[in-house]
């Protein structure tokens, strides 16, 4: 058998090596092994509670909603096929380069987006994985006590002191009874009192993320169970609330359409009136639709006025007077004579003075001279303030209908109204229709005043402007849960206040028996946060204690006045 013989030295330099090693495994930035080839070592579990945490944090929350605005912001610029469907496809036809984007983008149906409600869940989990803890720390704050005084009041931002002849008992009681009486949270704590105030701070921040939480649900389910529609409606004409009566109708994807809200009006009259005078003219001064109302299949009726911001409101669901615009009435005559139609036609306005354009369709009972049955179209154009009869153009002065002037473009044959596509009723197809020629073989035109007749070549009828109505258009839409979201909201602005305005601070007062026989008083205050009215807080209450224990004769002391509180020596200022 072979002796060996180690090498002390050649010992320890393997085993700093070894150290050195572990050391270099631990400090180096280069990937490890376990990692490149799969999960690290916490597991599935790990990487699930890392994810949570990450999702809860305050961070994450600030981001999430920060994403949530920037995703609003396509919603409001770009037209949505929830809001306005034509305006979509308008847009789509002017912007046929960026349109293929936008549609993979979901960029008009922003707010039922994949990538919307992806963000929108994900801070709704967020605020809420915020809320749960948060909750427990502060009812956990709320049944503690505030801790002690700590060993050397001299340290602490703001601190006073004096000796009075008062007993530490006395001191201590009449300091109970002055901070209490400040709403602090107070108690005696070995030879000091202990007093804590601003817990509404948190308080504050913790409604702050609940009204956020609120707000979500409130537009979540606005979103799912809200209904909205249009209605124009002449004067002496009605409306009541079913599908069926509605110009258009949209309602969120949970809505059931058999709950309605049952209630019906008459439009008895609108009235409008315009400044005359000064820059502002033309402006409405008065813009007010009279209805009849009636709440039910059989309730009583009701006179009731719709203006601008001032709706009809019926059991949570709103009528808002939305437009207004002119409908002349016209009466038409066939080739032999017979009245045929006789209506007040709605045309729409172009410009702010009501300038209207639309059409005037006879689809039923008219026939020419010789007996044959045709359909009548009428291309229209209103002015209800004409700058002159054959001076001006066809666009109105004022919005008032001080001098209503109609003109008419006539057609006739195929309106196309059997064809099974769905046709504006503003507008007039005249594919399949011949103009009506004057004397001359060209297209009759004519300006028409309230009385006045355009006759129809070849005993072909005629056509008269009897007169003007008016109309109103509404827009009646119930929007649930709207009052909590209201509530939500004021409740963020309230509770982000508290969490920015008010103090958390703590303050102790200690009295302990001196050598010469006086009590030594202490005081000293801390904030949670930096505050620069702490010190004159505990100023005041120095001042108040002060006169409960006076200073003793013969000693000095630094509660002189108010302002004689500083903060002490080597703390933070």
């Amino acid at each position: 058998m072979s002796n060996t013989t180690s090498n002390p030295s050649q010992e320890r330099d393997e085993e700093n090596a070894t150290e050195l090693g572990a050391a270099g495994s631990q400090l180096s930035t280069a990937p490890r092994e376990e990692t490149l080839a799969g999960l690290p070592a916490m597991g599935v579990i790990g990487w699930i509670r890392w994810f949570w945490r990450q999702l809860t944090s305050m961070r994450v929350a600030l981001i999430l909603l920060f994403l949530l605005s920037l995703g609003a912001i396509p919603g409001s610029l770009i037209p949505q096929n929830s809001v306005d469907e034509l305006k979509v496809q308008t847009f789509k036809d002017a912007h046929t380069v960026v349109t293929p984007i936008y549609e993979k983008l979901q960029f008009f149906d922003v707010y039922s987006s994949v990538w919307f409600s992806a963000i929108y869940i994900l801070l709704f989990v967020s605020l809420i994985g915020c809320i749960v803890p948060r909750t427990g720390t502060f009812v956990g704050q709320l049944r503690s006590r505030p801790p002690g005084a700590p060993k050397r009041l001299t340290r602490l931002p703001a601190y006073t002191t004096w000796r009075t002849e008062a007993t530490p008992e006395q001191v201590h009681e009449a300091a109970l009874a002055i901070v209490r009486k400040r709403r602090f949270r107070a108690h005696i704590a070995g030879d000091a009192v202990a007093a804590e105030k601003g817990y509404l701070r948190e308080a504050g921040n913790l409604i702050f993320h609940v009204a956020l939480i609120v707000m979500l649900v409130a537009f979540a389910w606005g979103q799912l169970f809200k209904y909205e529609g249009a209605k124009l409606v002449v004067e002496g004409d009605g409306f009541s609330n079913t599908i069926t009566q509605y110009d258009n109708f949209k309602s969120g994807s949970l809505y059931d359409n058999d709950s309605l809200t049952p209630f019906s009006f008459t439009l008895d009259d609108f009235v409008g009136t315009y400044e005359r005078k000064g820059p502002q003219i033309g402006t409405p001064r008065t813009y007010e639709a009279r209805v009849t109302f009636s709440d039910g299949a059989y309730g009583k009726e009701e006179k009731r006025v719709i203006k601008v911001n001032e709706p009809l409101v019926v059991h949570g669901t709103k009528v808002y007077l939305n437009a207004h615009g002119y409908a002349p009435v016209v009466s038409v005559k066939d080739g032999r004579g017979k009245e045929v139609y006789k209506d007040a036609v709605p045309l729409l306005p172009i410009d702010n003075n009501v300038t209207s354009s639309g059409a005037i369709k006879v689809l039923d009972g008219y026939r020419d001279k010789n007996g044959k049955k045709d359909q009548l179209g009428f291309q229209a154009f209103f002015v209800p303030t004409f700058a002159g009869n054959g001076k001006g153009t066809m666009f109105s002065q004022f919005p008032a209908a001080d001098f209503p002037v109609l003109a008419l473009n006539g057609y006739h044959g195929s309106i196309g109204v059997n064809s099974g596509i769905a046709q504006n009723v503003y507008q007039l197809d005249t594919s399949k229709m011949k103009e009506f020629k004057d004397a001359k073989g060209k297209q009759l035109k004519q300006r028409l005043l309230v009385g006045e007749t355009m006759k129809l070549p070849d005993g072909a009828g005629s056509i008269t402007f009897e007169g003007i109505q008016e109309w109103a258009s509404f827009q009646i839409s119930e929007q649930p849960a709207s009052g909590w979201a209201l509530t939500g909201a004021v409740a963020a602005i309230a509770g982000l206040a508290g969490s920015l305005f008010i103090q958390r601070r703590r303050v102790w007062v200690r009295a302990v028996r001196g050598d010469d026989g006086t009590t030594v008083v202490e005081m000293a205050g801390l904030g949670r946060s930096e505050s620069a009215k702490l010190p004159e807080e505990l100023a005041d209450l120095a001042v108040k204690l002060n006169a409960e224990a006076p200073t003793a004769p013969g000693t000095d002391s630094d509660v002189d006045e108010a302002s004689s509180v500083e903060p002490a020596e080597g703390a933070e200022k």
